[in-house]
């Protein structure tokens, strides 16, 4: 069913100027002046074809038109404010849904939650694997993906682009171990990767169990390599890609959302 335009800028200055039968105060309630609330007033009669109020030795006064129909504007302006309200719930709300790879869940991403959630004890978290999933279906409040950038989302890097060639002492010669991120990985030692696995965290997982060598993403590599379950065959090197934490827009001007991005990204 096609819905009726309803002037509700022009209602509202109504409503104000019916509860204090003046046009003075309903402007003072409104931040507007006494001339433009009568200019909403006379625009809203025009387009009911009603007279809203008559001038009186006494002041102003409502006509039967008017009355009739306030209570159920009231109502109505109440019914939108629940709305909003129910609308706004998720930006109050202290639950996190947030999807992002397995692997940098474990290595970067686990830890610090745990130390936003210190001093924020009323935090909970739902955790999503597929970072690709899609922000409606799966209700997601943030997303870290490894990509060149936030695309058509809002986003900001995490940590540099760059990646590492990571190993162990006994197979810094080794073969390399391929992974989406890096299929192919060129060096000396095999002419092709001795292991295809499905992330780069399996791929240092497998680099650290001395299994051959891997690049990955230098941000996931850091906490191996500070622990010292792997060693850096080489210098960090720059690349393309990087972890980024994205959100549509209207999720990303969410109050809770800004706290967790600013403690994250900085």
């Amino acid at each position: 069913m096609k819905r009726t335009h309803l002037p509700l800028n022009a209602l509202r200055v109504f409503d104000a100027a019916a509860r204090h039968l003046s046009f003075t105060r309903a402007a003072d309630e409104l931040a507007v002046t006494p001339a433009a609330v009568g200019q909403q007033i006379r625009a809203l009669e025009d387009v009911l074809g009603v007279v809203l109020f008559r001038r009186t030795p006494k002041g102003l006064e409502l006509t039967d038109e008017a009355s009739a129909g306030l209570e159920a504007l009231r109502t109505g302006f109440l019914h939108f404010e629940d709305a909003v309200r129910a609308m706004q719930a998720g930006q109050s709300s202290h639950v996190y849904t947030i999807a992002a790879p397995r692997e940098f869940f474990a290595t970067w991403l686990a830890p610090r939650l745990a130390a936003f959630r210190q001093t924020n004890a009323e935090v909970r978290y739902n955790l999503v694997s597929d970072e690709d999933a899609d922000f409606t279906e799966a209700n997601l409040d943030l997303a870290v993906r490894w990509a060149e950038g936030p695309g058509e989302l809002e986003g900001v890097a995490l940590g540099e682009a760059s990646r590492v060639s990571v190993g162990t002492i006994e197979s810094g010669g080794g073969c390399w171990i391929a992974w989406p991120g890096d299929p192919v990985p060129e060096g000396e030692g095999c002419e092709a990767p001795l292991l295809n696995v499905g992330d780069a965290g399996q791929a240092l997982a497998a680099a650290a169990a001395g299994m051959g060598r891997a690049r990955v993403p230098a941000l996931l590599a850091q906490s191996w390599l500070d622990n010292g379950r792997i060693k850096a065959l080489g210098e960090a090197e720059e690349c393309r890609q990087s972890y980024w934490l994205v959100a549509p827009a209207p999720q990303w001007r969410q109050k809770k959302v800004k706290a967790l991005v600013a403690f994250l990204a900085g």
